[in-house]
């Protein structure tokens, strides 16, 4: 347990420090992501772009299980959008939301994932 835990942890890292192209240390090729199957190179792509529509997103674990190949994980972001994100425009004010994700790893690695961000606490912090 504490090797994925540890792992994951790492997998966070790599994601505030921007290092997308080690994502293939922590998922495989390819990864389920929401029933959707992409290359690393679409998931790569994915995260980016959350990088840059909210340059200063940073991956905070609030709760965080462990269990045999599965991880389940609640994530804080307080952060700026400076472009539109999830379809919602930016305003230049700063938004504090969550994510509730949950992954299975397969020899190590990430093999899905199933995530759910708070859109609608987004939506009230962002519209006047």
């Amino acid at each position: 347990m504490a090797d994925i835990e540890e792992r994951y942890r790492a997998y966070l890292t790599c994601l505030d420090e921007r290092r997308f192209a080690d994502l293939g240390t922590f998922a495989h090729d390819p990864v389920v992501h929401n029933d959707r199957t992409l290359r690393l190179t679409e998931f790569q792509d994915l995260l980016k772009r959350d990088a840059t529509e909210i340059p200063d997103l940073r991956y905070a674990i609030e709760r965080l299980v462990v269990q045999g190949d599965q991880v389940a994980c609640r994530i804080r972001f307080d952060c700026t959008p400076v472009a539109t994100f999830r379809g919602i425009p930016p305003t230049g004010e700063r938004v504090s939301f969550v994510e509730h994700v949950f992954y299975r790893y397969e020899n190590g690695k990430i093999a899905e994932i199933w995530s759910l961000i708070d859109t609608d606490a987004i939506r009230e912090q962002l519209t006047p």
